[in-house]
């Protein structure tokens, strides 16, 4: 979840695959987790600046021929990573909406929303590293305008749920803007000394739209 481009991505669009080759025998399928949870490693005790493939190869026993059959470059590896972290964001925000079964339970679900990003980044800290690096690298940022196509497709439709005599293009670029929010919120508080944190966060949920009318 991030930036915003002039040309929309439907929800419905296919995630971007970044592995070169996804393995299908046991053998190939524990050797492949095995270099996931060595770069995450990596990439915890680094960042993505200074994370560098011949660090994945020491560390992981792993060959350089068999890392570039799985992972052409670190891209690779950040995109797939990021990919099983982006499950976690589409989990949160869909167990959140389910509920909503009126106006009232809006602005509740969309605090609940932003609650659940933040306590995702406090727990999982690799997710910074990897939004700063989906930032610097183009072909990562198409996973991340992916992201924010899924997540408001899933506001799309609970608004819908809500509201069905809306404009469901209106209601998709509403959505769209009130997850890019969400997620730009949430990666600045945790950047922020705990008690502001929480003091931003309060402040940004008093900005969420309470009804389908304000949006």
């Amino acid at each position: 979840m991030a930036r915003t481009e002039p040309a929309e991505i439907s929800e419905n669009a296919p995630i971007p695959v970044f592995a070169r080759k996804l393995p299908t025998q046991k053998r190939s399928r524990d050797r492949f987790e095995h270099i996931l949870r060595v770069s995450e490693e990596i990439l915890r005790e680094v960042g993505s600046d200074e994370f560098k493939m011949s660090d994945v190869v020491d560390r992981s026993g792993v060959a350089f021929g068999s890392l570039y059959q799985y992972f052409p470059d670190k891209t690779a590896i950040f995109g797939t990573l990021a990919c099983r972290y982006n499950e976690m964001g589409h989990a949160c925000v869909r167990d959140g909406l389910a509920p909503v079964a009126a106006e009232g339970d809006l602005h509740p679900a969309l605090c609940g929303i932003v609650d659940g990003y933040f306590e995702c980044f406090q727990n999982e800290p690799v997710m910074r590293d990897l939004w700063q690096a989906t930032q610097a690298d183009r072909n990562l940022q198409r996973l991340d305008d992916a992201d924010v196509s899924i997540l408001a497709g899933f506001l799309k439709d609970c608004l819908i749920r809500l509201d069905r005599s809306r404009d469901p293009d209106e209601l998709r670029t509403g959505s769209r803007l009130i997850m890019v929010l969400i997620a730009a919120a949430v990666r600045h508080a945790i950047t922020l000394p705990p008690g502001e944190a929480q003091r931003s966060l309060a402040m940004f949920k008093r900005l969420l739209p309470s009804r389908v009318s304000d949006i």
